[in-house]
């Protein structure tokens, strides 16, 4: 069995194995990027956000008017939809009331 597993031929490809894993590795190395990724700042995430909850609250009105059109359109489609563009308006204003707060809290500091 040793015999078997030292064998020349077993060397060899046990080699060329070991040589294509290198030769992708370096391959995938090499394709990475240096380039630190861009970051993104506060408004920059804030303004992603309105435009995620504009366009479901868009999707769901123009899923609301099919089904009041007669399209073929499941009634528990447009509630779901409905829900979620309620939701995320929600949590929009959820979010804007802690940070409105947590300027008034800034503000209201002693220095």
């Amino acid at each position: 069995m040793i015999e078997k597993a030292t064998s020349s031929a077993n060397i060899q490809a046990m080699l060329q194995t070991l040589r294509t894993h290198s030769s992708q590795a370096a391959g995938n190395i090499q394709g990475l990027s240096t380039d630190a990724p861009e970051k993104t700042g506060f408004s920059d995430a804030v303004k992603q956000m309105f435009n995620q909850v504009n366009a479901t609250q868009q999707s769901s009105r123009a899923m609301t008017e099919a089904y009041e059109r007669g399209e073929d359109i499941p009634l528990t489609d447009v509630v779901l939809g409905m829900q979620k563009s309620s939701l995320s308006f929600e949590a929009t204003l959820q979010v804007r009331n802690k940070v409105l707060k947590a300027y008034e809290d800034i503000m209201n500091m002693p220095v």
